[in-house]
């Protein structure tokens, strides 16, 4: 199956925190807060202009990005979790 996204939405695959410290303590799942960062899996078209153009895409698939902590609606892709949200709920892009 695949999820295309419309207009200017964004599905994104979270990426998980690591259940590790760097010292070698394992965090339990209470502790773990909701991913914040994740990697463009699809993106929409853009956003229709009033001229009836498109807006360009400031995202590309495969960037990761950074996105409000509660931002976006979570769906289910072949039994893995991901996010589509809009180009606006988006922080920045990760580069490096």
């Amino acid at each position: 199956m695949a999820v295309k996204p419309l207009e200017d939405r964004i599905l994104i695959k979270p990426i998980e925190r690591e259940s590790v410290t760097e010292s070698g303590l394992y965090l339990p799942e209470s502790s773990k807060e909701r991913p914040v960062q994740g990697k463009v899996v699809a993106v929409g078209p853009g956003k229709r202009l009033e001229n009836g153009k498109r807006a360009d895409m400031s995202v590309k698939k495969g960037d990761t990005v950074v996105y409000g902590k509660y931002s976006g609606t979570e769906v289910e892709i072949k039994g893995a979790e991901h996010l589509i949200l809009r180009e606006s709920e988006v922080l920045g892009i990760i580069e490096g």
